[in-house]
């Protein structure tokens, strides 16, 4: 029914209005009484429990930085039947992010173009709530995402994050320094070695016991996916999230206007599966088997997270393909997982 709502019904509305629209019904579900029973439904049937971090994930997919800036729905999310949330990014001061309209879909390539711009409440905003869903019995864990506040320059960028840092790794069950999203000036030439590694040095030791990883971009050359690699283990970094969007434009199927119309933003979906799959691949050959890697970008199907998996990822996440699966999406893929895996025993 779902594909069918999405044709007649979600295309015609504005992305992010309809975004909107059923994040305001993934909040709202715990406290609909029905919650519990929509996760008998969704959850996985065989154990896909992944242990990394020092933490139990349920299954290994979860949702990934963006759907939910600011942790209203982490709750809601997990009745879904996702192993984890990872909200944010979250930024040291509250920010509206870039003007609307800011959210294109691509149909014919199950993409989305965006240009948010990080738009949140900020760290301080978002503490009273994250509070809140630790103490809920069977939540789903937890990632926080903290990048640089748009109006902070560049060369200040270290005591932003340890601003968010401060405030925020210990309501984390992990966090997670974002120095890779294209919708912020500058903050990808923070992944440049001389300036990353002074980065996660500092949020590393703000950042305690909280684990910690560091989300990079699709965009990056082999090599200095390798040496991003490297560094994170010389560093003692837990692990790495790859990939975040892209701003290739490369094979996409919709047509030259349309694309043109969406303008400049990071793309992410179907179209960015081979190159993530492929970013993934580069660090599983540099870092350690124990080393955890969360593998992000063009998942779609059950066989897909399946891929990913065998790749050597520790974990998955997916966000665009939320938006054409719709609210049984986590269900669908831990279901083909349980399939899978028994094929497979």
């Amino acid at each position: 029914m779902y594909p069918l709502f999405f044709k007649l019904v979600l295309a015609r509305i504005d992305p992010e209005r309809a975004h909107h629209l059923a994040f305001t019904v993934i909040r709202l579900l715990p406290t609909l009484g029905i919650g519990r029973l929509v996760h008998r439904f969704t959850r996985p049937r065989t154990d896909l429990g992944v242990s990394t971090l020092g933490l139990h994930f349920t299954s290994p997919f979860g949702v990934a930085a963006g759907f939910d800036k600011d942790g209203e729905a982490v709750l809601g999310l997990g009745q879904l039947g996702f192993g984890h949330v990872e909200v944010g990014t979250l930024t040291a001061l509250a920010q509206p992010g870039n003007p609307t309209p800011r959210l294109f879909r691509l149909v014919a390539d199950r993409a989305v173009i965006n240009r948010m711009g990080f738009n949140n409440h900020g760290a301080a905003a978002a503490v009273a709530r994250l509070t809140r869903v630790r103490s809920v019995a069977g939540r789903p864990v937890l990632g926080i995402n903290i990048g640089k506040s748009r109006v902070t320059a560049v060369k200040d960028a270290t005591a932003d994050y340890l601003n968010s840092a401060k405030t925020l790794a210990a309501l984390a069950d992990y966090l997670v320094v974002n120095v890779s999203s294209p919708n912020t000036p500058g903050l990808r030439g923070l992944q440049e070695l001389d300036q990353l590694a002074p980065l996660l040095t500092a949020v590393k030791a703000a950042a305690g016991a909280t684990p910690l990883l560091v989300k990079i971009a699709p965009d990056l050359e082999d090599a200095e996916v390798a040496r991003i690699a490297a560094l994170a283990v010389e560093l003692g970094l837990d692990g790495i999230i790859a990939t975040n969007t892209t701003l290739s434009r490369c094979g996409l199927r919709a047509d030259a206007a349309t694309i043109a119309a969406a303008g400049a933003g990071g793309l992410s979906g179907a179209p960015l599966h081979a190159r993530s799959l492929a970013v993934l691949q580069q660090i599983r050959a540099v870092v350690p088997p124990a080393f955890c890697v969360i593998s992000v970008g063009g998942v779609d199907t059950a066989a897909q997270v399946a891929e990913r998996l065998a790749a050597g990822a520790t974990l998955v996440q997916g966000y665009t393909a939320f938006l054409y699966r719709g609210p049984l999406w986590a269900r669908q893929i831990n279901r083909g997982l349980d399939r899978i895996l028994a094929r497979t025993a």
